[in-house]
């Protein structure tokens, strides 16, 4: 009795739903659906509260047992198709249904395969989707967007685009964001290129943000000097991922590997840049601090030591990491 008295119940109380909403829809004829947006961390009330706000509906009761009737408690963050012409159980049918552009937060310092892979994982990428993505650089620019133009950020992405589509939302986002310090590198006669060069074996060697003009002062002071870099992050690249992840402490005989990108055997710069470094570490390629340091290393706390000479770098050796 009291189960047939809940169904009944229910039922009502759709019907109801149904027709109140009819009551508070937002007016407009506009039938074209428009792009609603849920952000990261954005909760059920804050996107009801959207919904309302943004002229969909008019009040939350609607939606509220919508969202009961269809056992949906939560909203996916992303993208969504609405009209304001829907009723509360249209919305609510696109917004179960789930987004069709997905949040994607890209950190700094990866390398373009990590990029595609966090890709695929979160967009639903086969593996000819992400190669696509991998090779867009080959029409994008050629060699200079090989390396470091998949600029770290939060993207909003379509799940219909493919590789080559997103890697030119990347490629465009690091190009309004980077055209301040190109202006700046070429005030200093430094081609566009080896700043980001720079940059990237920064944010890759830095321990944060602190200590990346110190690095960036070393790193030119090597340069100017014509030394080797002895960079371990550029071998670590040259290295690839070979079961332990790309960026996994060298060994003895990874710094014997003959390949451009190993500044032990090679002096100057890599043919790339070695990762997609963010505007901390491009900031601090262009602006270096005035050092009269040759050598850095970190220490278990990630304090960075610098030392003018070998022997003072042998010393800190001692000291920081024995």
């Amino acid at each position: 009795m009291k189960r047939g008295l809940l169904i009944i119940f229910t039922i009502l109380l759709a019907i109801a739903a149904a027709g109140y909403f009819s009551f508070i829809s937002a007016p407009g004829s506009d039938s074209t659906s428009q792009r609603f947006v849920v952000s990261l961390g954005e909760g059920r009330s804050a996107a009801i509260r959207d919904i309302i706000n943004q002229g969909f509906a008019k009040n939350d009761i609607g939606l509220e047992i919508a969202m009961a009737f269809y056992g949906f408690p939560n909203i996916t963050p992303g993208g969504y198709k609405i009209s304001k012409n829907m009723n509360v159980f249209d919305i609510i049918s696109v917004l179960k249904a789930g987004p069709y552009m997905k949040w994607v937060v890209v950190p700094e310092g990866l390398r373009k395969e990590e990029v595609g892979a966090l890709l695929a994982q979160n967009l639903g990428w086969n593996s000819e989707t992400e190669n696509e993505f991998l090779d867009a650089y080959k029409t994008s620019g050629g060699n200079d967007y090989k390396e470091g133009v998949y600029f770290p950020s939060t993207y909003l992405l379509p799940l219909s685009e493919n590789g080559t589509q997103i890697a030119q939302r990347f490629i465009t986002e690091f190009n309004e964001s980077f055209a301040p310090y190109a202006k700046e590198a070429a005030k200093e006669n430094i081609k566009w290129s080896t700043a980001l060069k720079v940059a990237s074996i920064i944010q890759r060697e830095a321990a944060g943000a602190s200590d990346m003009t110190l690095i960036s002062g070393i790193i030119w002071n090597r340069l100017l000097k014509n030394m080797p870099l002895d960079i371990d992050a550029t071998v670590e690249y040259a290295r690839g991922d070979t079961g332990d992840g790309y960026w996994a402490p060298l060994t003895a005989g990874d710094l014997k590997i003959d390949s451009p990108y190993n500044t032990y055997l090679h002096k100057g710069l890599p043919p790339t840049p070695i990762a997609n470094p963010g505007i901390s570490a491009i900031s601090a390629a262009l602006n270096p601090e005035t050092t009269t340091c040759f050598y850095y290393l970190h220490d278990s706390n990630k304090n960075i030591h610098c030392a003018d000479t070998y022997a003072g770098q042998e010393a800190n050796i001692q000291k920081y990491l024995k």
